[in-house]
């Protein structure tokens, strides 16, 4: 009979529930992970820091200052060279490599064939040479819309003619020309022959299939006395205002 009762009060008796473990720092799950979520935004903040820290460090790396490396042969300091423009071969102090190139502006000659200018035929006088990215790009004619405007300016720095040169066909610089109404000689360098003596094809946005925006003053012996190219990496500028154009070219020659 006591055996019975034994039996009987041991399988009344209520099992006892499992405690639930708990972590070392004596919270449960739930708050576990609400420490967990609330530390979260911190540690993405932190991961996107270094990740810019890194793209920059990168960044730095790879690209060079505009004044020293930017294009073939240009220069850090010689010549003027600034934040805003490199200085490109030749440079100052070379001959300038003389070329014919047909005048998009000029009436043609006989046989309608376009009137040729050279280089050569300006020896005694000062000439800045333009070389711009021409078709498609608008600042680029704006530019020599404000400079034909400008031929006071143009004289204060000595300059006795502006020769613009860019690649395209004969008839279409000279429409953009005519829509434009630009009378300065417009030279077309169709296949970049003169672009590529100057490096001029090194300095802009469309690789070297283009020339970019870049000034070369010829002195009346033949030979570069300042140079600017500003139409390479990374501000790629294809526009200057005059009177910063002026304010280079002055202190370009005195730094040469």
């Amino acid at each position: 009979m006591n055996a019975n009762r034994s039996k009987t009060r041991s399988k009344s008796s209520p099992k006892t529930a499992p405690k639930t473990a708990r972590s070392g720092s004596g919270r449960g799950p739930v708050a576990a992970a609400r420490g967990h979520r609330s530390r979260m935004p911190w540690v993405v903040a932190a991961v996107v820091v270094v990740a810019v820290g890194v793209l920059f460090a990168i960044y730095r790396s790879a690209t060079p200052s505009t004044a020293s490396t930017s294009g073939a042969g240009s220069t850090s300091a010689t010549g003027g060279a600034s934040d805003r423009y490199a200085v490109g071969t030749p440079g100052v102090g070379a001959v300038a490599p003389d070329f014919a190139l047909p005048d998009a502006t000029a009436p043609a000659r006989t046989g309608g064939q376009p009137a040729t200018v050279r280089l050569s035929d300006y020896r005694g006088k000062t000439v800045l040479l333009y070389f711009h990215e021409g078709l498609g790009c608008q600042p680029c004619w704006n530019q020599i819309r404000d400079l034909q405007k400008a031929p006071s300016m143009l004289t204060s720095l000595g300059v006795d003619q502006l020769l613009t040169i860019t690649s395209g066909p004969v008839d279409l610089v000279g429409q953009q020309m005519r829509d434009d109404r630009l009378t300065v000689p417009a030279l077309v360098d169709t296949d970049l022959a003169v672009s590529k003596q100057y490096q001029a094809n090194q300095y802009g946005m469309m690789g070297t299939d283009r020339d970019g925006h870049s000034f070369i003053l010829v002195g009346p012996d033949g030979r570069i006395q300042w140079r600017a190219d500003y139409g390479g990496s990374p501000n790629y500028t294809m526009y200057v205002a005059p009177d910063q154009l002026a304010a280079d070219l002055r202190a370009g020659r005195k730094a040469s």
